[in-house]
């Protein structure tokens, strides 16, 4: 099995605090698939060609550390941008479309080198790495993860209403769900976690426990 921790499920769960902590502490590297889906809805909007923009994605600088990540278009920081309510709608949007997927398959695997990997994302464990080695599906309400957002899109400087981010998040929800692409399914060998009463901490004490359990062995 490949060397590769696989955490997925839906939006502001907690994957991407988690993915880095986890990281951090196996000295493993990351991928943020939702980042790069961002990163493609971007040049997108910026009107880059379909076929064209896997390419452009490739000489993106992505830089990650245990609290945030930042994402670099030459020397321009475009974290912000791509963290914004506009790109996430516009990269749901893209992110159904076969082509996408289908283009943004082969630089999500090649974040694995060997080494170690941990990758954040929808499809991770069913799709993108089915033979990695430990495979995590993390929840929570849509309420809980609604505060979580809001609290980083206040820390970020951006308002926006809790109402319409619960919305937003159900309505995501839903198409992630029920697309016939890569629908967001925990896999059939997942351990799934409910993070709707649980603290970071907690949540990471317990996957330390299985990753412990998975890669001593």
């Amino acid at each position: 099995m490949d060397n590769i921790i696989t955490i997925d499920g839906p939006s502001a769960s907690g994957k991407g605090s988690l993915t880095r902590s986890i990281a951090d502490n196996l000295s493993f590297d990351v991928l943020d698939s939702g980042l790069l889906y961002r990163a493609y809805a971007y040049l997108y909007e910026k009107g880059v060609q379909t076929s064209e923009i896997a390419s452009y994605i490739k000489n993106l600088s992505f830089q990650f550390n245990l609290n945030d990540v930042h994402v670099y278009d030459n020397k321009e920081e475009i974290t912000t941008t791509l963290r914004s309510e506009k790109i996430a709608q516009v990269a749901s949007t893209l992110s159904s479309i076969k082509e996408t997927r289908k283009n943004l398959l082969e630089i999500q695997r090649s974040f694995y080198d060997g080494h170690g990997l941990v990758a954040d994302g929808r499809d991770m464990g069913t799709v993108v790495f089915p033979k990695a080695k430990l495979k995590i599906f993390l929840t929570a309400s849509s309420e809980v993860r609604a505060k979580r957002r809001h609290i980083e899109l206040q820390n970020r400087g951006q308002e926006v209403n809790m109402r319409d981010l619960i919305e937003d998040i159900e309505e995501r929800d839903l198409r992630d769900r029920t697309r016939t692409l890569s629908p967001l399914i925990p896999a059939e060998d997942s351990v799934v976690i409910d993070s709707s009463t649980m603290s970071l901490d907690e949540v990471l004490s317990f996957t330390k426990k299985l990753a412990k359990k998975e890669f001593d062995k």
